[in-house]
């Protein structure tokens, strides 16, 4: 493998801003990543709080306990034990790992870990929060594979008929199975593909939920690095989070107040607000019937967000007390809830999580922390020979093809080729002809103005003729150009699928499928830097 580093703008202006540490976007987060001394700052500031540290390392050992292990995570969680700070980030649990993206986050968790574990001489542990409690089951139950040149989806039979947490969808064994095989065919038979598969069968009998499945796979491939997993759906974890859900509860409109607030500035500076929220939104989810419910506040009771539940406040708290597994956070306050329950160094963030997360700052403010320094995850294309070689052949260039795709350059390759003589002619016999009914239409119409409707019809199915010459003598001319044109196609399909980044459609076991098991460890040996630069990893 090699490295590339090269600039290109994240996907919303805020997240670019925010690469470059730019004002005013860094005032809207309590850390600047520019200063030399920021992590050091950050451990001696964690080091004046209270965490329950012992009962959470307890609670990750039993979730993790099912998955495969190694002598780095048990390291991990005794570091995290005594005085360990965690570098974290979190993803849904995507089938197959989901998108690239995700491969990506994790890569970067381990690696600022082990740099400021390095740097600070102070123990840094990197943990992967699993958002078990989301419930956009659309979302995660499918993975793109190519076919015919393109990539489509090959979504997972069952399907989720309610808003259940995702840890709570409980799969078919056998459905699975016979799922992941039609997966991984459709990535190619290749020396590591029996392989592949014995290790899927395995993690799919020793697992029952999508979130277990998900988790069981991280596990196989980053366990080496000392990686902890945690699903925020776990009920143990629900137990130990009680004190914190109640201070939600208590200061739900606060929190919301809060927010609007740092939206307003947020606004008032140009940008586009990430969060919908409501007024009197409270925040929280409540699960009812196995469904979750979006809390909203209502005088002294709460009710759910379209008017199918409502608790008093003290018997919304009672539930809290008895059935604390029902309550799990939105997407303001699970930020608050991981930095109650972490002693976080730094949070790794995709460019719509670092638009949001500006959001809370006065969120965090209210609850008397300080948002964790925000880190962007590092940024990776995978770039395969045969990809590159194609490129050279058509003179593209890598910075180019990553920022646009290659649409222009395929256009202009075909206007160079195209026959416009014979396209002149087929438009010139075109005009002729209108012209000629131009004539007919009013002389006809003189006789009988029945003729009109008839005349109609028969020119238009003369121009339905000449689109069709056009498309047929197009079509042929594109059989003889077919080589090269597919070699545009083939470069979109794998580094700009449908014009988004290759990391939000391609999956890792297409790399693991045709690369081996190899693959992850030479990633996590290349020298990834957090310098806000593009990665290309060639191959």
């Amino acid at each position: 493998m090699e490295l590339e580093s090269l600039y290109i703008p994240a996907t919303n202006r805020f997240a670019s801003l925010y690469l470059q540490q730019e004002p005013p976007v860094t005032s809207f987060f309590h850390y600047n990543l520019a200063d030399p001394n920021l992590y050091a700052k950050r451990v001696t500031e964690l080091k004046e709080r209270d965490f329950p540290r012992a009962a959470l390392v307890k609670i990750i050992e039993g979730y993790m306990k099912p998955f495969p292990s190694s002598r780095a995570v048990e390291r991990s969680l005794g570091k995290l034990k005594e005085d360990a700070s965690v570098v974290i980030g979190g993803q849904q649990a995507g089938l197959l790992t989901g998108p690239l993206y995700t491969i990506h986050k994790v890569i970067s968790i381990i690696k600022l870990a082990k740099e400021q574990e390095e740097k600070l001489q102070s123990p840094v542990v990197p943990v992967f929060w699993v958002a078990g409690e989301d419930h956009d089951y659309l979302e995660i139950n499918h993975v793109h594979t190519e076919r015919n040149g393109k990539l489509e989806k090959t979504g997972y039979p069952e399907r989720a008929t309610d808003k259940r947490m995702t840890s709570e969808f409980i799969y078919d064994k056998e459905i699975m199975r016979k799922w992941v095989h039609q997966v991984i065919h459709h990535f190619g038979e290749t020396e590591f593909t029996k392989g592949i598969l014995i290790d899927l069968e395995d993690a799919i009998q020793r697992s029952g939920s999508i979130v277990e499945f998900f988790s069981s796979i991280i596990m196989s491939l980053f366990k080496d690095y000392g990686l902890l997993l945690i699903d925020s759906a776990y009920p143990p974890l629900r137990e130990l989070e009680k004190p914190f859900f109640l201070h939600l509860m208590e200061g739900s409109s606060t929190i919301t107040e809060k927010v609007k607030e740092q939206q307003k500035i947020i606004s008032e500076n140009g940008f586009p607000l990430t969060i919908e929220l409501k007024e009197n939104a409270a925040n929280l989810f409540i699960t009812e019937n196995g469904e979750r419910i979006l809390l909203e506040r209502d005088g002294n009771s709460f009710r759910g967000k379209n008017g199918e539940i409502r608790y008093p406040h003290s018997q919304l708290e009672e539930i809290l007390h008895s059935e604390p597994h029902r309550f799990s956070n939105n997407v303001v306050t699970r930020p608050l809830m991981q930095e109650w329950l972490f002693p976080t160094l730094a949070f790794i963030a995709g460019p719509g999580e670092i638009a949001y997360w500006g959001e809370l700052k006065q969120a965090f403010e209210w609850a008397g922390f300080k948002m964790p320094p925000i880190v962007p995850r590092l940024n990776l294309t995978i770039l395969e020979r045969d990809i590159s070689k194609g490129m050279e052949e058509l003179g593209l260039t890598l910075d180019s093809v990553l920022k646009d795709g290659v649409d222009k350059e395929k256009q202009q390759y075909w206007d160079s080729v195209k026959d416009v003589t014979l396209e002149g002619n087929i438009d010139d016999a075109e005009k002729e002809l209108m012209k000629s009914y131009e004539k007919i239409l009013p002389k006809a119409t003189g006789i009988d103005k029945g003729l009109a409707t008839i005349i109609e019809k028969n020119l238009a199915f003369h121009r339905q003729q000449f689109d069709y010459l056009r498309l047929k003598a197009n079509q042929s001319l594109m059989g003889k150009h077919e080589v090269k044109l597919s070699k545009f196609d083939k470069v979109q399909t794998s580094l700009k699928p449908y014009g988004s980044p290759q990391e939000r459609l391609w999956n890792l076991y297409y790399f693991l499928n045709r690369y081996g098991d190899d693959f992850i460890k030479e990633l996590m040996d290349l020298p990834l830097e957090f310098d806000g630069k593009h990665k290309v990893v060639k191959i």
